[in-house]
């Protein structure tokens, strides 16, 4: 089977997202009912709200608002990643009851531009493949699947909340994450910016939040902690 490649798709998330976050928010600081914050919480009042919310860093009330991803043409190396981040609920295709003969797979950038590397790459998912089928002739699938690569697709189903995928974001959208996981977070804030874009309009990697790098190996965009704090 060929190469794959990546699809985000939003299958579903809490309904007019960036109101119903201004609205718990909004509870928190008002005496009022339900009705009364209903009428409140205007769009002009919410993306006030909600500017204010993100820069206090009360991020409980995100808490309230959800999305779901349908996510296909990611490797398995970048599911393991994936699957790091909680607060988050996932749903995996299975390489246990799923046969995997006809996988498509993922190419890095870097081995795709190099004729001599793709060769050897695509020459050793074809020999995995082989030695897999010939397996399943012999053994379970379950036991089968371990001479599956990393770079066999998986499909799989991710819910976040707000809050959660702040975190995400902040951490992979960073230029030092891998490649194939800042892919596919730049393609989940797409998502999100579509149909709530006062909650996830200035996100992004952490640096631009913090005004200075947190990692060992800094990309050189933003200083050092210790830079900015000696400038600060």
């Amino acid at each position: 089977m060929p190469e794959t490649s990546l699809k985000v798709e939003l299958l579903s998330h809490t309904p007019e997202p960036d109101l119903t976050a201004a609205t718990a928010g909004h509870i928190c600081y008002a005496n009022a009912t339900i009705d009364e914050l209903k009428k409140k919480v205007t769009p002009d009042y919410a993306k006030k709200l909600i500017s204010h919310l993100v820069e206090a860093g009360h991020f409980s009330v995100l808490e309230h608002v959800s999305f779901t991803f349908g996510i296909e043409g990611i490797s398995r190396a970048c599911s393991h990643q994936l699957v790091r981040h909680r607060i988050a609920s996932y749903s995996q295709q299975s390489q246990r009851y799923v046969d995997e003969e006809s996988f498509n797979y993922i190419v890095p950038p870097k081995i795709k531009s190099n004729p001599s590397a793709l060769k050897k790459f695509t020459d050793s998912i074809e020999s995995s493949r082989k030695a897999y089928v010939e397996m399943l002739e012999i053994s379970p699938k379950e036991d089968a699947r371990f001479l599956l690569p990393n770079a066999a697709e998986t499909r799989i189903v991710v819910t976040m909340n707000t809050r959660s995928l702040y975190n995400f974001f902040e951490h992979r959208l960073c230029t030092r994450a891998q490649w194939e996981i800042r892919q596919l977070a730049e393609a989940m804030l797409e998502e999100c910016k579509k149909v709530a874009p006062l909650l996830f309009n200035s996100v992004g990697p952490k640096c631009e939040r913090l005004g200075y790098c947190t990692e060992k190996k800094s990309c050189g965009r933003k200083p050092s902690k210790t830079e900015f704090f000696k400038k600060n």
